[in-house]
């Protein structure tokens, strides 16, 4: 492998930050004559529509309130008329909301500017980047400079890892912004709102993860240098096992990315009341933009800048809402009073929710297939020059991850804190869980103009930067995996750059309409997120082990138990996203209460003695009851088990590999050490690579 760096890949800083400079200002007049309408009409709306001073939760005061706890779906029974207090008459929780709905001018600049920025980085690396470099192909290698582009920069190459020459730190912050979606951003708070800190423990376990993936998973594809990961499954078994294994990533993908797209939505929505459905298709539209321009790179640097309006957005959140609670001893002794410090139950039965068991196998599975199998994290490990650039981005991206998914975690005890007498969602100030930080945006921060906006452009960004990965490589995997087999003549660097940005758009637009059909699901985000993808993530995290862990595993045995991992997992997730959407399946929160709350809302009839009760079964279960009431955090290392375990029964049918029948580099390294093979002397050097990718 190549480690010298493309000339023009060196010179890419500085005309990004050039291009974005020039840009600010053009982008801030522009928009300034089209926001002009939308003063006058902000500024009487908000004149005439709400009063100068918004109440905040009442954490200031504490009080001895009875707390109970929270009933997911309760029936309101009868409604409270305005009553005085104080001789003023308190809002009600509609007026409050309509109240708190204030974007105001500094707020659409500041979230406008945002998508201005990366659709100019999509331009420049999709048409200018792209002209200079062959500019200076031509001129430095005269009439041989087609033979160089296609040695070095072909289309799908520069489109798909940016012509293997991108830069430690960048790919690093990609990486982080990629994993840590919208979803982890709002999920990961609610959840240790609504749960507790047992989730927390998720920081040792992504160590642990990240751990596994760079000694099991990432040495063999690093080595390999393919663009799609599941070229893979063609190496080490035939073609089938390889389309079976894309069509289960697509699947996973185009499951996932709807849910990401839909957090955003729900933020802006509760800042702004622009409904979901609105927003989306708008600033999906942008992304679509310039990941469809600007390939690989573009998704690169508008990670990095979106990375850096996430992070500011939550530390200034954070800072701020711990100020005004009194500082970090409040936020702490509020979250030990109400019950939410504590660590995972340490028992061994499958059905609690969030167990240290649940935590150490279910989620260190999970994540290990997320951090070293899934193609939107390996092709950005494949955008690096060489194995030591790779090794130094794993440790930054690993480390990022887990200082910003503790960030976010401490925001969930922040959002705790300050609605510990007064429950948001039991109130129905904010519709929905994962509407939870977003409120508590808009009530700590309407004094500092432009904040809101900085907020939602960071949910955004973090939205953006997953939605523009999962294109990207949605699109290597079409390429690679469906269109390049099915085609007789090898394809022309015009015809591949055509069929990529068709990919791209294609997705992007499915993605967006499936927005319709994530609004109807029941869990919150997080959960959702889990529980759906494993049908897929389980039975593809399968095929990997079978692949890399396992060589007596022949292809014959490998499709039979990946299809019933598949099968087994559809109908497991199904069933227990109808228990839940049911109320068959409950699972206990901690207590809240509305002892505090300043303004009028709709009593229900929730008290101490009704309150949603820990899980229990009032008869025995059925065995397929006892299946589905599974932690969602078991679900992928249930589906790789299924398949694994369904693969060796069928070996006893189709029969099994011999030792000189897999190649020992198509092994994991912990495993080539016990496995003697006429292949042990063999190395796959770049020609082989080569005569590999053009015989596919």
């Amino acid at each position: 492998m190549s480690t010298t760096a493309d000339p023009v890949a060196q010179g890419v800083n500085s005309p990004v930050v050039d291009v974005v400079a020039k840009t600010t200002t053009t982008v801030a007049n522009a928009i300034a004559k089209t926001v002009a309408v939308i003063s006058s009409t902000v500024s009487t709306s908000s004149t005439t529509g709400a009063t100068s001073t918004i109440p905040t939760s009442s954490s200031s005061t504490p009080t001895t309130s009875t707390t109970f706890a929270y009933t997911p779906t309760p029936t309101p029974i009868q409604s409270t008329s305005p009553s005085l207090e104080d001789g003023a008459e308190k809002l009600s929780v509609k007026d409050l909301s309509q109240a708190l709905q204030h974007f105001g001018i500094v707020d659409y600049l500041v979230f406008i500017a945002m998508l201005a920025v990366c659709a100019v980085i999509g331009f420049y690396f999709g048409f200018i980047e792209k002209k200079q470099k062959k500019q200076k192909l031509a001129g430095k290698d005269g009439g041989g400079a087609a033979g160089v582009e296609e040695r070095r920069g072909s289309e799908a190459l520069d489109y798909l890892v940016g012509g293997r020459q991108m830069k430690v730190f960048p790919v690093a912050l990609s990486l982080v912004a990629s994993f840590v979606s919208g979803i982890s951003l709002l999920g990961t708070s609610t959840e240790i709102y609504v749960y507790g800190t047992q989730y927390a423990f998720i920081l040792v376990t992504l160590a642990i993860s990240g751990a596994i993936s760079w000694y099991i998973f990432l040495p063999v594809f690093c080595n390999l240098q393919l663009t799609s990961t599941y070229e893979y499954f063609e190496m080490r078994f035939n073609k089938s096992v390889r389309l079976l294994g894309s069509a289960f990533f697509t699947g996973a993908n185009l499951i996932w990315l709807p849910i990401v797209i839909y957090v955003p939505a729900l933020a802006f929505n509760q800042v702004t009341g622009i409904n979901i459905h609105v927003i989306t298709p708008i600033v999906c539209l942008v992304c679509i933009f310039y990941t469809a321009a600007g390939g690989l790179k573009a998704v690169v640097w508008t990670d990095v800048i979106q990375t850096v309006i996430m992070v500011g957005a939550i530390f200034f959140v954070i800072i701020k809402g711990t100020v005004d609670l009194g500082g970090l001893g409040v936020v702490i002794q509020r979250n030990f009073d109400t019950g939410r410090m504590e660590w995972p139950e340490l028992t061994l039965d499958p059905k609690v929710r969030m167990s240290m068991l649940a935590m150490m196998v279910g989620n260190v599975a999970h994540s290990s297939y997320n951090l070293g199998c899934n193609q939107i994290i390996t092709q950005r490990y494949l955008s690096l020059p060489g194995l030591k650039q790779m090794a130094q981005c794993s440790f930054i991206f690993i480390t990022g991850l887990v200082v910003l998914m503790a960030i976010c975690m401490y925001n969930g005890l922040l959002l705790s804190a300050t609605y510990y007498d007064c429950d948001p969602l039991t109130t129905k100030l904010a519709v929905a869980k994962d509407q939870l930080v977003p409120l508590l945006v808009v009530q700590s921060m309407s004094s500092f103009p432009g904040v809101p906006g900085m907020f939602v452009a960071g949910v955004f960004s973090a939205a953006l930067s997953s939605l523009s990965t999962g294109m990207n490589s949605l699109a290597a995997v079409f390429l690679e995996d469906y269109i390049r087999p099915l085609t007789r003549k090898p394809l022309t660097e015009h015809q591949t750059a055509v069929i990529m940005r068709v990919c791209t758009v294609l997705i992007g637009v499915m993605s967006v309409c499936l927005v319709f059909v994530v609004e109807q699901m029941g869990s919150h985000v997080m959960q959702l997120s889990m529980t759906v993808g494993s049908v897929a993530q389980g039975p593809l995290l399968g095929l990997f082990v079978m692949g890399l862990l396992c060589p007596s595993i022949n292809s014959k045995s490998a499709i039979v138990g990946s299809l019933c991992s598949f099968f087994f997992m559809g109908w497991l997730c199904l069933s227990a996203q109808l228990a839940i959407n049911s109320g068959e399946m409950q699972f206990e929160s901690k207590p809240v209460s509305v002892e505090g709350c300043d303004y009028e809302f709709d009593r229900d009839l929730v008290t101490p003695a009704n309150a949603t009760i820990p899980l229990t079964e009032s008869g025995s279960l059925t065995f397929a009851q006892e299946l589905y009431h599974v932690s969602f955090m078991f679900y992928s290392v249930m589906g790789a088990a299924v398949g694994v375990i369904t693969a060796h029964l069928a070996g006893f049918v189709f029969g099994r590999n011999t030792a000189d029948d897999v190649d020992i580099e198509l092994l994991s390294p912990c495993i080539r050490r016990f496995q003697k093979s006429s292949y042990s002397s063999v190395k796959l050097d770049e020609n082989t690579l080569k005569s590999f990718n053009a015989k596919t």
